[in-house]
């Protein structure tokens, strides 16, 4: 990291304004040479500074130049970030102009990454830095942002000390046992502590899921027979015409998907093939999808008939649905035979007048009220590596407990101890390998 180095911060094309960042030992020396206006070397840090980007002897454009000074910027490097209009060219000619000048283009999410390097920030903020820039409901910016702030490594710090402390209890009480004023380690007080670690654990992992969905959003997959009315639920849910409908059995051959907002969570709703027997290849392949579905989806929404009899197929899947969250949807009820046993999972409507899909969207939104998903703790879980590692966590502290109660020495408990702090250093970035940051921070824009 002796290099300095430059990116677009801002996304390209046409705009009001575009910024470029600098961060690197030789940022402010860089662009001073290339800028008219102040010396950019004397100025005060966190200070604005109008004048021109000029090279050979032209003016290149009019600008703002933000100073930031080491060590209080975020990279803990000096700062410079050149304010300039918007544009394709005139952004690209002057990153072209600092990467004459001594400057490196940098690699994605190269700025975060010297950040993390600096001990500006720790793994999970880096991670929660991407998450904000990709949030698309306030659910998850909100998430992103507690994050962020270091609400998650707070606690996981927290449990690390706890475990920390057992570790030393328990040596203390092998190295000096003849000192009456250290606290007794005994095996039931042992075990509670350990208990109350494994415990903090569950809350994480299960709250994880709701991370999951706060960040991705709610799957939730329409199933049916075909022509039950399923892509009309689907284009009247989207209120546009993504899938197209027809009287035509089979139509609908692929997963077809689109995405709504429900009381603050994004909904991906997923249309699939009508399920039925079939000897047509390409429609047999669209059936074992949306059965594969049924098992993937969050949320199961099951479009039956209301004109007809329930037949075998249908019973079949209700059955296999039924210790799987769903709703299912009657449809026709314009041509409705009363011939179906309903409970509080069921809607009744009608697509071709747009009868019950509010009842609908409701139907969803109590789910999503039931699971709790809009909580106010956002101490979640944000990533497959974070709720990885915390589920490795748990293994050792749950060897280590089974350990204390089956009465094994003490140097065995302290092993699976150690091994639970361990993964929990993996999670901050205490402890990492380089191929894992190449992997993470590859993942970022290339401005961040």
């Amino acid at each position: 990291m002796d290099d300095t180095i430059c990116a677009i911060s801002t996304a390209m094309g046409i705009g009001g304004i575009s910024i470029i960042r600098v961060s690197g030992p030789e940022s402010l020396i860089i662009v001073n040479n290339i800028f008219t206006g102040k010396n950019l070397l004397k100025v005060d840090s966190n200070t604005i500074n109008y004048g021109h980007i000029k090279y050979n002897n032209k003016i290149i454009d009019e600008v703002l130049v933000s100073v930031m000074k080491a060590p209080k910027t975020y990279t803990r490097e000096d700062i410079v970030e050149i304010n300039l209009h918007g544009g394709i060219a005139t952004t690209n000619k002057v990153l072209e102009i600092l990467l004459e000048s001594g400057c490196r283009l940098a690699e994605p999410g190269e700025f975060t990454k010297r950040a993390f390097l600096n001990g500006r920030i720790d793994l999970v903020e880096a991670e929660s830095t991407m998450d904000i820039i990709n949030a698309e409901t306030e659910q998850a910016r909100d998430l992103s942002v507690s994050n962020l702030t270091g609400k998650l490594s707070e606690l996981i710090n927290k449990i690390k000390k706890q475990i920390l402390e057992l570790e030393a209890n328990i040596e203390v009480n092998i190295d000096y046992p003849e000192y009456e004023d250290i606290e007794d380690m005994t095996s039931i007080k042992l075990i509670k502590a350990i208990e109350i670690i494994i415990k903090e654990f569950n809350k994480l992992i299960d709250e994880s899921n709701n991370a999951k969905i706060i960040k991705n959003g709610l799957n939730v997959a329409i199933i049916g027979a075909p022509n039950v009315g399923k892509s009309s639920i689907l284009n009247g849910l989207l209120e546009e015409n993504r899938a197209i409908v027809t009287n035509i059995e089979g139509t609908t051959r692929d997963i077809i998907e689109g995405k709504i907002i429900l009381n603050g969570v994004m909904i991906n709703f997923i249309d699939t093939a009508g399920i039925r027997k079939t000897k047509d290849t390409v429609e047999k392949i669209g059936v074992d999808r949306s059965i594969e579905q049924i098992e993937k989806c969050d949320l199961v929404i099951y479009v039956m008939d209301g004109s007809k009899k329930t037949t075998k197929e249908e019973q079949n899947i209700l059955d296999k649905i039924k210790n799987k969250e769903h709703i299912v949807f009657v449809n026709k009820s314009d041509l409705f035979e009363d011939n179906i046993k309903y409970d509080d999972n069921y809607v009744i409507g009608n697509t071709v007048e747009s009868n019950g899909l509010q009842d609908l969207k409701n139907a969803i939104i109590k789910y999503i009220d039931r699971r709790n998903i809009k909580s106010k703790d956002f101490t979640y879980l944000s990533n497959a590596r974070q709720l990885s590692l915390i589920t490795k966590a748990k293994k050792s502290m749950e060897s280590a407990l089974l350990s204390v109660k089956n009465g094994m020495p003490s140097d065995i408990i302290e092993v699976d101890l150690n091994e639970a702090k361990e993964y929990l250093k993996e999670i901050l970035g205490e402890t990492y390998k380089d191929d894992l940051l190449d992997e993470l921070f590859s993942s970022f824009c290339i401005g961040k």
